[in-house]
């Protein structure tokens, strides 16, 4: 019987010994969320999709801003927190607590990536900084310009000319898809607005008409203040019925053979985008036009000009004609400016 109040006394010190371990336990894990880092400010980690809450913590531990990750992850458990961190980079600040980056993580405060579609650029020059870009996921890069246009829903539709050109922000680890998504997304809207606010007596016929002439009137000039006499040019001369003579339409039909010289030979090779000895639009715009091209060919310069020849000035400036015989002058004058020999046709384009 003497034995009993002994084997009490060890129970009792066993439970206050543990409960006192349980506390410090507790201590410990309300302390290890509320610890501050110790990373610089600046510091980036990327969450990959799907990651796990411990990989995460040991990447927060590995660049020392969370100092304890197992007594965060034992808090986050039996707090019943889970990780609903999005996908991508995010930028930390110096000396903010364990709890305030998960609130970071979960409320998805990515630091965006951009990618720029320059106004201009054919659609093989988009793809291409597209599958470049190191903060997108490359899920369509394996498909051709068909395929890709089959899996938006444009089956049928050329790929050329039918993205809008701009800046576009995104989460690192975000699918090139949807970058796709979202630039024909912006050019399907931008035309049919620029459309439906159209001028009266517009040359064109449909708004895909409109985005072809606008893709040649983006590579003709980069000029803004050129941009609607340019559109009135080729408008007046698709009124006529005058081909086009447009420099671009060929260089684009040239594709790869193209060298960085238009010869005569190559202005009297006949294609369906040279403009030289075909009349109207070629089948397919040449380039991604931005929205100003779109909105000068439907509201053209009020022009009778049926040419136009680069001044020579250096500024990237042209002289407008409405007669044969002034566009002859004024191309003799830039050939005087510059000193240059055109290997090609006198009648229209940029020389």
């Amino acid at each position: 019987m003497a034995r009993q109040p002994s084997a009490l006394r060890v129970l009792g010190a066993l439970a206050v010994a543990l409960l006192a371990a349980a506390l410090v336990f507790l201590q410990q894990l309300d302390a290890s969320i509320n610890e501050r880092s110790a990373a610089p400010g600046g510091t980036r980690i990327v969450v990959p999709a799907g990651a796990s809450l411990r990989s995460v913590l040991a990447d927060l531990s590995r660049v020392h801003a969370v100092r304890r990750p197992r007594l965060v992850e034992w808090y986050l458990r039996l707090h019943g927190v889970s990780l609903r961190a999005q996908a991508g980079t995010y930028e930390l600040a110096e000396g903010v607590t364990a709890q305030k980056i998960l609130e970071q993580l979960n409320s998805g405060q990515v630091l965006l990536s951009q990618l720029t579609i320059v106004e201009g650029w054919t659609f093989a020059q988009m793809r291409a900084a597209l599958n470049a870009s190191p903060d997108l996921a490359h899920d369509w890069q394996h498909l051709d310009a068909a395929a890709l246009m089959r899996a938006l829903g444009q089956a049928g539709t050329p790929a050329e000319g039918r993205f809008f050109p701009d800046t576009y922000r995104f989460a690192a680890g975000t699918s090139d898809r949807h970058i796709y998504e979202l630039a024909l997304q912006r050019m399907s809207e931008r035309l049919r607005q620029e459309w439906d606010a159209r001028a009266p007596g517009v040359s064109v016929t449909s708004a895909d008409a409109a985005l072809i002439l606008a893709s040649i009137v983006e590579k003709e000039t980069g000029r803004e203040d050129e941009r609607a006499q340019v559109a009135a040019v080729f408008s007046n001369r698709l009124r006529l019925g005058m081909r086009l003579q447009s420099d671009p339409t060929v260089i684009y039909g040239l594709g790869a053979r193209y060298d960085g010289n238009l010869r005569r030979r190559d202005l009297e090779a006949d294609g369906p985008y040279n403009s030289y000895t075909r009349t109207g639009l070629p089948p397919t715009p040449i380039a991604l036009p931005g929205g100003a091209s779109i909105h000068a060919v439907l509201h053209p310069a009020a022009s009778k000009a049926l040419y136009f020849v680069a001044t020579g000035l250096g500024d990237g400036s042209h002289h407008f004609s409405a007669t044969y015989a002034e566009h002859v002058a004024a191309l003799r004058e830039f050939l005087k400016r510059t000193g240059a020999v055109p290997d090609a046709a006198i009648t229209g384009g940029r020389q």
